[in-house]
């Protein structure tokens, strides 16, 4: 089992996380196209069920409940102690179960090595702002996982911020410009302000940046992929998600330019898919 001394979560994360936003983020229309895109990469690498995941970071189980209904046996880890209690409620309200719903740190996580054929680290990496944290999330989940099995790795893009306020209109605010000029000079995300909407303490990586970090935790077969790709944004996503006929063609569309290295950075959201020999 991993090492259990790691430093406590970042209280400015605790703080953003136990605003309870985070349960219907991913479930609301800003959320939509990250949520299915990345429900569909994994749709498309996972083993068959009734393999076994480790959804690290996992929140209240977005991803971890609907894995479950596929006959996948999921465990669910996050460090939030809000988020473990909504996991709990929604599989007693919905009766989904799943293997085990824990609180837990992405650094060191107290489970048996060689237990998962898949990891998923769908935010630990963009919330552990140094890189010797993430890289200690990395060896976790290389050690989660048994001989060929695979890691789900999610980031957030140096440039989301700046795409994200423009978007949204932030970047009129001279303070949010304040906070993207940090960004991308450093990939340190931090919210001096009490606007919730500004996110909180992050780390913002370049896909090659990711990649690396990946590879020098014993990876190999290393994929980048953009999730929103240059939909992010997008002043007419919406509508387009909502129609059948534009939502399958636009899923197409970004699965087939998702590798495309001059589209994966201008992506709000990376994924790594990685493999353990």
């Amino acid at each position: 089992m991993g090492a259990l001394s790691v430093p406590a979560l970042d209280e400015a994360i605790e703080r953003y996380y136990g605003l309870g936003q985070e349960q219907s983020r991913l479930l609301a229309p800003a959320g939509e196209l990250e949520r299915l895109r990345t429900q569909d990469i994994l749709s498309r690498h996972l083993p068959p069920p009734p393999a076994v995941i480790c959804d690290v970071g996992g929140a209240a189980g977005v991803h971890a409940f609907p894995l479950s209904e596929r006959g996948y046996r999921v465990h669910l880890i996050d460090p939030v102690t809000l988020h473990i209690q909504q996991a709990q409620a929604h599989s007693a309200k919905s009766g989904i179960s799943l293997e085990s719903i824990v609180q837990g740190d992405a650094r060191a996580i107290d489970m048996p090595a060689g237990v998962a054929d898949a990891t998923l680290l769908l935010g630990p990496l963009y919330h552990l702002v140094e890189r010797a944290d993430r890289k200690l999330a990395l060896e976790e989940a290389h050690r989660l996982l048994k001989p060929g099995g695979l890691l789900f790795a999610a980031a957030i893009s140096r440039y989301a911020s700046l795409i994200d306020g423009l978007s949204s209109g932030f970047f009129a605010e001279e303070r949010f410009r304040e906070i993207v000029k940090r960004d991308l000079s450093s990939g340190q995300h931090r919210n001096p302000t009490d606007a919730a909407e500004y996110f909180t303490t992050a780390y913002f990586h370049r896909p090659d940046e990711l990649q690396r970090e990946i590879r020098d935790a014993d990876f190999h077969d290393i994929e980048i992929l953009g999730i929103e790709g240059p939909a992010s944004g997008g002043a007419a996503l919406h509508s387009a998600l909502a129609d059948p006929a534009q939502r399958r063609t636009l899923f197409e569309m970004l699965a087939e330019i998702e590798h495309e290295p001059s589209i994966v950075g201008a992506s709000a959201h990376l994924l790594a898919v990685a493999r353990k020999r």
